[in-house]
């Protein structure tokens, strides 16, 4: 940010000396008829640019509060309203869902997603088709009800932490919730058929890699997407990174693809020669039969197939394996919260079995807890759309193209919304609260109806990864609870503040990680771990 802040003031320079030799056009150039949201001093060419902070959904927080709950900004030549309120967010995203049906795309999503996105596809035939069939062959009933896939994985996962607490190894979570998520994306989608165990662990940990780069990537904020000159000149390098990226993240998805066309080919030749077997298809094998018979309702050529995976594996990876992370150091920091959770797992399952998914709806304290992580840490804080149709709201006109930025980490924190709102208390989403004037907080959802908590944003474009996300994670973490206690290791990630053990800052990007590596110490509560063996 400092090497772009330099750079940015420098084409300040190059471009406002001709502005400022001709004042007349430069008015008539911003002049404006429309009625606005309220808005900070603006400078020219830039506009608010200066005032960005290296953590976004912060500055507009700070902003909200000397300018209200909708205000306006102009970066370089975009136009952006940011909106901190649950009455205004569902003003913007449910009764005017249609103007804000579509998202902007940055630089680095266009390029890493081959400007084929489910994320980020402008609302028409190609995303409703693209979404539908997303959510019916891999995000549906019959997928999320897979849980034996999830659990292996999952399993995987303790039996390491087993080993490690057998040694008194330190692990590195944030390095180890990420493989959790990415093997049971990949897994979902290109399965293992015909995959030795070497070649599926190096295939696990070749597209953690990648998709670990390429998540940092997209949440950068560059000069590139607001100013068009930076892109031709590529200040900082940031084009050239994406370009690599890109790259290798194309060789893994084409070398899956590969791999899966060569071995379709194989069975084949088996089943003519009379060894028949009942074929398993996976979601890729459904992606290429519509690729090979043209079945599809829409356009879908091998570029849209490697979109969608490379869409699917860089929107699961990350955001799940952040909340797990807050959820659990939130845990950590509160031992009266570690230990009431660990009562209901012990009440409702004992230490016979490790919990699972199908426990979950007998675990509402578990619920909670991942209720109140999504509150105070939602993993994309800002909720981004654009405005495809002019409207008026809030008696203010917003302009066609405009950015919206719905401020979730903000309503999440905002007193006027929830009570001692900066406390980690997942019993307010368990009991009733007193007859203060506020919302009990009961009944709060997480699917997008409760405009006060919505992780997974709200509407048509809501996440489609919803339900499997609040299948899995809380299976995940009562698991974590229940099987081990955790000693945090290494200074990184130590800083006391009052009670707090962990230090709970956020380091910057799209999503909202955890600004320290979360490096603990497992200690397993059970010895042995028979529970776990294979």
């Amino acid at each position: 940010m400092a090497l772009e802040l330099v750079l940015l003031m420098i084409l300040f320079l190059l471009l406002a000396i001709p502005l400022l030799l001709f004042p007349t056009l430069t008015s008539k150039i911003f002049q404006t008829h429309l009625h606005l949201p309220p808005s900070p001093l603006a400078l020219p060419i830039i506009g608010h640019y200066h005032l960005l902070g290296p953590l976004i959904h912060r500055t507009f927080h700070n902003l909200s509060l000397r300018f209200g709950p909708l205000f306006s900004l102009r970066l370089g030549s975009l136009q952006c309203v940011v909106v901190s309120s649950p009455d205004l967010a569902k003003e913007f995203l449910s009764t005017h869902e249609l103007s804000f049906i579509s998202h902007a795309q940055s630089l680095a999503i266009e390029s890493m997603t081959y400007n084929a996105s489910l994320a980020f596809a402008p609302y028409g035939p190609y995303w409703k088709f693209i979404r539908k069939l997303t959510v019916n062959k891999l995000l549906g009933n019959r997928s999320i009800n897979l849980v034996s896939i999830r659990t292996q994985e999952y399993l995987r996962l303790l039996r390491f932490l087993a080993k490690k607490a057998e040694s008194g190894e330190a692990v590195n979570l944030t390095e180890e919730f990420p493989k959790l998520w990415n093997n049971v994306t990949l897994h979902m989608i290109v399965g293992n058929r015909g995959l030795s165990a070497e070649g599926r662990a190096a295939r696990e940990e070749e597209a953690a890699v990648v998709v670990r780069q390429a998540t940092r990537l997209l949440g950068e904020v560059s000069l590139c997407d607001i100013f068009w000159v930076c892109k031709k000149l590529d200040l900082g390098g940031f084009v050239k990174r994406i370009e690599e990226t890109h790259r290798r993240f194309d060789l893994l998805v084409e070398k899956v693809i590969r791999e899966r066309e060569e071995l379709r080919k194989k069975e084949r030749m088996e089943e003519h020669g009379g060894e028949e077997e009942e074929e398993v298809k996976d979601f890729l094998d459904t992606l290429l039969d519509m690729l090979e018979d043209g079945s599809a309702e829409v356009e879908f050529t091998r570029v849209h197939l490697k979109a969608l995976i490379t869409d699917l594996f860089t929107a699961g990876t990350d955001t799940n394996a952040i909340a797990l992370e807050w959820a659990l150091a939130e845990v950590i920091n509160h031992p009266r919260v570690l230990k009431k959770a660990r009562e209901e797992i012990d009440r409702a399952v004992g230490n016979r079995r490790v919990v699972g998914e199908s426990d979950v709806p007998n675990l509402p304290y578990i619920q909670a807890i991942i209720k109140e992580t999504f509150r105070l840490h939602p993993t994309v804080p800002l909720v981004i759309r654009k405005c495809v149709q002019q409207c008026k709201i809030g008696g203010y006109d917003i302009p066609t193209n405009t950015m919206l930025y719905v401020n979730v980490w903000a309503i999440g924190r905002d007193p006027k919304n929830w009570e001692s709102p900066l406390d980690f208390w997942p019993e307010r989403f368990l009991q009733l609260g007193e007859d203060d004037g506020q919302m009990s907080a009961v009944n709060v959802d997480v699917r997008g109806q409760h405009f006060q908590l919505m992780p997974f944003g709200s509407g048509r474009r809501k996440c489609p990864g919803m339900n499997m996300t609040m299948k899995m994670l809380p299976g995940v973490l009562a698991a974590l609870i229940q099987c081990f206690d955790w000693k945090v290791d290494g200074s990184d990630c130590k800083k006391m503040k009052g009670d707090d053990v962990l230090e709970m800052d956020e380091r910057p990007g799209f999503t909202a990680p955890m600004a320290h590596d979360l490096v603990c110490v497992p200690v397993a509560r059970f010895s042995p771990l028979n529970i776990l063996d294979p």
